[in-house]
């Protein structure tokens, strides 16, 4: 009988964000993987052993996800990673793969998720806040009331029509392209807020446009409000 593959949301980075399901499953499950190239510096381990300080007794299997655009190496790394998990769910153990914010937002998890389920392997999902939820609710804002549409969208791959719609804008992975995206945002006359690593202990919290910086690093999300500017 195989194992089950759990993909497990630990939330933003305030370990007491961490749903008790997530916290149950950890301390049930003897095999833990996270994404990186080693355990110890996995984010994602970083914030889950502080909840389950058992944690770092448990099997950890570190899973490599490179950022990479290049669709041959993305692809191979991907099945690697799921032999990865398959050598222990062929075991009847089940694998609890911890990850950042939400399983269902832009996780490394799903493409391991899509595999497995294509070759008959159980996986479940459980939920975590996201790093938006938590951005706004540190900025004290609301991310959509009344009839607002809001817009998730990964920034680094979206620049130039990033701001086309009405609604409100919660713009992700924007490091490496953040002087591209002010600009547009200063051009969209929206109200702009960021948060940069967010529940962390190095988080920063700026609540204008003019006091972010060109580079916030890879845990940095913004949170653009208001009508496009009349022209």
């Amino acid at each position: 009988m195989k194992g089950t593959a759990y993909g497990v949301g630990v939330g933003p980075g305030d370990p007491e964000l961490m749903s008790l399901k997530a916290v149950r499953l950890i301390r049930e499950n003897e095999v833990i993987a996270v994404p990186g190239k080693t355990a110890a510096g996995s984010v994602a381990y970083q914030i889950a052993v502080q909840a389950v300080p058992e944690l770092a007794k448990k099997e950890l299997v570190p899973v490599e996800m490179p950022m990479t655009k290049d669709l041959k190496r993305w692809k191979a790394e991907h099945e690697k990673g799921a032999k990865q998990l398959k050598r222990y769910l062929d075991q009847g153990k089940n694998v609890v793969y911890l990850t950042l914010g939400d399983p269902t937002i832009y996780c490394s998890f799903s493409y391991l998720q899509h595999i497995l389920e294509e070759e008959g392997y159980p996986v479940e999902l459980v939920s975590g806040i996201t790093s938006f939820c938590a951005a706004a609710a540190r900025l004290k804002t609301s991310l959509a009331e009344w009839d607002e549409a809001l817009h998730i969208l990964p920034a680094a791959y979206k620049t130039k029509d990033t701001l086309c719609g009405q609604g409100n804008y919660v713009l992700m992975k924007s490091g490496s392209h953040l002087k591209e995206i002010k600009e547009t945002l200063r051009q969209s006359g929206r109200q702009v807020s960021a948060v940069v690593n967010c529940g962390m202990e190095n988080e920063k919290v700026y609540h204008a446009l003019e006091e972010i910086p060109d580079d916030m690093g890879y845990f940095s999300l913004l949170i653009a409000k208001g009508p496009l500017k009349e022209e």
